[in-house]
């Protein structure tokens, strides 16, 4: 299934890939962390509210998501009839694999009378155990419509968690998941890269633990990130996030300076290794092959669909 295929090396593949799209009307869906070449051939960039979104909505007969393999299910469940593709089914989440559908459904059991909200980075079975799906876009939003007197459970990411309880002052049961991207940035490096570079702004994803976003001048989604980058009259910026945003950040911005977060150890550990399984190659492969296909079983697409939906109602009643 993962084999090396060779291409041919005089190939333009951004030729080829646009070609590609117009003959089986296909569209291409990126995350902001997918690497610069498939960030610019792609027909959407976003993030996880914003592919959803557009999923939801595509005339395409097939979906190449240029993601992780929970956001091609996600695509899948609201697109049944759809052809969705991934460019490497390996491209996983650490997140959605922390939270096991077994251990969660007895977790919810313990729970009664709590309504669960579930951060959009889960696997599908997840999805369906959930009672409305969140991103870190509309999260606060989410929670805060819901009664105040109401129980709720929040996974699988504590990071997320514990900031949108903050933020809404709810007491929210956590599920003990966290990010291995966002949970690798050194406070104490962060500080003397600050020193460094004193006038620069520090942004930071909500998926950050607590001392990250204590330093932070700005906490938001991918997108706010993004957008408060190209706003703000700052001329430069420290990325508490996964480096590929910065990709797009230079494109909208190219006289800003934008500088990843150092993580605690020399690594590049701050490059998402699944998001970046996803390579141009792969993706003109999956889109002139067709495969690898994302299948999502029919019980549990159901279920997932309705707590998704009840997040995309939720999202357009509050005008997100």
């Amino acid at each position: 299934m993962f084999e090396t295929v060779e291409i041919d090396a005089s190939l333009d593949l951004f030729v080829e890939i646009e070609k590609l799209k117009k003959e089986k009307n296909a569209v291409i869906l990126a995350h902001y962390y997918q690497v610069g070449d498939i960030q610019d051939v792609a027909d959407y960039i976003g993030d996880s509210l914003g592919l959803s979104q557009q999923a939801a909505k595509t005339e395409a007969e097939m979906i190449v998501f240029a993601g992780v393999h929970f956001m091609a299910e996600t695509a899948k469940i609201l697109n049944p009839h759809k052809k969705v593709v991934l460019p490497d089914l390996r491209a996983g989440c650490s997140l959605a694999e922390g939270c096991p559908p077994k251990e969660f459904a007895e977790f919810k059991a313990s729970h009664p009378d709590h309504i669960v909200i579930t951060y959009i980075n889960c696997s599908a079975e997840i999805k369906a155990l959930s009672d409305i799906i969140c991103t870190s876009s509309n999260a606060v939003q989410i929670v805060n419509s819901l009664p105040k007197d109401q129980k709720i459970i929040f996974a699988p990411d504590k990071n997320l968690g514990a900031y949108v309880a903050k933020q809404t002052g709810r007491d929210l049961v956590l599920w003990n998941g966290a990010c291995m991207v966002h949970e690798i940035f050194s406070q104490q490096r962060i500080l003397k890269l600050k020193e460094q570079n004193p006038e620069a702004k520090i942004i930071a994803h909500p998926e950050c633990e607590e001392p990250i976003l204590a330093l932070a001048d700005f906490i938001g989604s991918t997108t706010a990130l993004l957008n408060y980058s190209k706003k703000s009259e700052a001329q430069s910026f420290i990325v508490a996030t996964e480096t590929g945003i910065l990709h797009q950040m230079q494109k909208d911005s190219p006289k800003k300076t934008f500088i990843p977060a150092p993580p605690t150890t020399n690594c590049a550990c701050n490059d998402c290794p699944h998001m970046k399984l996803n390579t141009l190659e792969k993706l003109y492969l999956c889109l002139r092959d067709g495969q690898p296909e994302i299948i999502v079983p029919e019980d549990i697409r159901i279920g997932a669909e309705k707590s998704i939906r009840r997040m995309l109602d939720i999202s357009v009643q509050l005008g997100l």
